[in-house]
């Protein structure tokens, strides 16, 4: 029998990787990270996600990126730009974030027996994360394989899809309304459309824009 893991955040990316992973896999679970994050809410959102996806959801805390860490997701008296910079990543990247999940889910997987990891990272719409690039995947890969002498497959099912086509996945699986209604991608925490202002609600919003006309046009 199949098993795969999911980072899971409650957002947008991660809940559509939420429900590929249950159509390509027998069993799915999830984990999650309270790091201090200003949008703390959306772990509310990936709870219920979860819970009607019939999947088990495990949520550590990690102190580190909080204490550390100079960005506007985990310093709230930081505001969080509203533009993308053009010389510097945006004051939301939180340094490290993507890897530490990803070795604290692989940490958890081989306790677990489970090979194959999931994660909603991508850089077709890149928004100058360098721990979105495919390179950066690849790498940790096989970084991971080698530290635990396991055999980990990570999985990026969005790497090379922008944000309408990502819509356009959650609609095939059937899970579309889910993901609109319910997931919180705002970095304000706002479910749904969000706050429409910040640079994720920016992405998203734009990204359903281009699906619906695309698919009203078919």
């Amino acid at each position: 029998m199949s098993k795969a893991l999911v980072v899971f955040s409650g957002g947008q990316d991660s809940t559509t990787c939420l429900f590929w992973a249950k159509k390509h896999f027998d069993e799915v679970l999830a984990i999650a990270f309270d790091y201090g994050q200003r949008h703390i809410v959306e772990l509310d959102a990936a709870k219920k996600i979860a819970a009607e996806a019939d999947v088990r959801l495990n949520i550590f805390k990690i102190n580190l990126l909080s204490e550390v860490s100079h960005n506007s997701l985990t310093d709230n008296a930081m505001e969080v730009e509203t533009n993308q910079p053009d010389h510097r990543p945006p004051n939301t990247l939180v340094e490290g974030r993507n890897m530490l999940f990803l070795t604290y889910a692989a940490v958890f997987a081989k306790a677990n027996r489970i090979n194959d990891i999931i994660t909603g990272v991508g850089q077709a719409d890149y928004s100058g994360y360098p721990d979105c690039r495919n390179e950066f995947i690849l790498s940790l890969n096989q970084t991971l394989n080698l530290s635990m002498d396991f055999e980990y497959h990570l999985h990026t099912p969005l790497m090379w899809l922008d944000k309408s086509e990502i819509w356009h996945m959650a609609d095939e699986l059937g899970v579309f309304e889910i993901v609109r209604d319910q997931t919180i991608t705002c970095y304000h925490g706002i479910p749904g459309e969000g706050c429409g202002i910040c640079p994720s609600c920016k992405l998203r919003n734009r990204g359903l824009l281009n699906y619906l006309k695309s698919k009203n046009n078919g």
